[in-house]
């Protein structure tokens, strides 16, 4: 598929451009296969695309992949995709997660503070801004029904055996990069992870034929 004219933030535009689809190994590429196949089904029947990215803490991965997601969604004009995330138990949303973002391109607000701050992303100038803290993945915010259960961690996979409401369970699980925190190396392996996500869900949503 063909990226339409982007209306993105300039500087996720550029980035979005300079990702690397080509290096995902073959076998990642299967594993990602069944996402592909779960977006290209609802869009070829003209539905609503629900995904619900979950992790244990819902602090980290979920957040990056919810964002990445809807932005790629967007820059590659997927129409009706609804991206979610949560945990197996609410925390916060890890600061750096927010800094790696608005260094990506992305406009961010504090719309609260506290212990689980509530931020509004927007990723262009004309769409909504994704609203982003940390809950659990059944949470009200959330979808109850229709919807892909997507796990981005093992340990949430694990402690969680089902995901009532899920048409599909699909694992997407990285490695977590809160085992860099407060070491120098902590910025480098946020943006990596970031940047492997982003990689990933460009490659799935360029596979899709409207």
């Amino acid at each position: 598929m063909t990226a339409k004219k982007s209306k993105t933030f300039a500087k996720i535009e550029k980035l979005i451009s300079e990702l690397h689809p080509e290096a995902i190994p073959n076998e990642r590429k299967i594993v990602l296969q069944t996402l592909i196949d779960f977006i290209q089904l609802k869009t070829a029947n003209k539905q609503e695309i629900r995904l619900n990215f979950i992790c244990t803490h819902n602090s980290r991965r979920s957040h990056l992949s919810q964002i990445w997601a809807q932005t790629i969604a967007y820059y590659f004009d997927i129409k009706n995709v609804f991206c979610y995330c949560g945990g197996t138990e609410a925390t916060a949303l890890f600061p750096i997660v927010a800094k790696t973002l608005q260094n990506s391109g992305f406009q961010i607000k504090t719309i609260s503070d506290g212990e689980n701050p509530i931020y509004a992303i927007k990723y262009a100038k004309n769409e909504h801004p994704i609203i982003g803290f940390s809950k659990k993945f059944d949470d009200d915010f959330n979808p109850k029904s229709e919807f892909a259960a997507i796990m981005t961690c093992d340990s949430a996979n694990e402690a969680c055996p089902i995901i009532f409401g899920a048409e599909i369970r699909i694992p997407f699980t990285f490695e977590d990069p809160k085992i860099y925190d407060h070491s120098p190396q902590q910025s480098e392996k946020y943006v990596e992870r970031s940047l492997q996500i982003a990689t990933e869900l460009f490659y799935i949503f360029s596979k899709i034929k409207n």
